[in-house]
């Protein structure tokens, strides 16, 4: 069994306030979670405007399957256009 751990910072360019950007963040939140069946959360950073920590998490039975499911979800998020990655890291327990 692999528990995978996946810590996220993000920079948010177009949001103005804090509920701009919860909004922008609820809509990605709810979209990885319906896509890959992961647990995630936003876990830092929360009262700042153009910054985020996300959390995500799942357990599986392969360390490769792992990486391949934190890439798409990177890839995901990357791709809402809202949102920049601006680093990552990931632990496998």
């Amino acid at each position: 069994m692999v528990v995978g751990i996946m810590t996220v910072q993000l920079f948010l360019s177009e949001a103005d306030t804090l509920k701009n950007k919860r909004r922008v963040l609820k809509s990605i939140i709810d979209q990885v979670k319906a896509r890959f069946n992961v647990s995630i959360a936003e876990v830092g950073e929360q009262d700042f405007w153009q910054r985020s920590t996300v959390g995500v998490s799942f357990v599986c039975n392969e360390g490769t399957y792992a990486h391949k499911v934190f890439a798409a979800v990177i890839r995901l998020i990357e791709s809402q256009g809202m949102v920049s990655v601006v680093d990552y890291q990931i632990e496998l327990l």
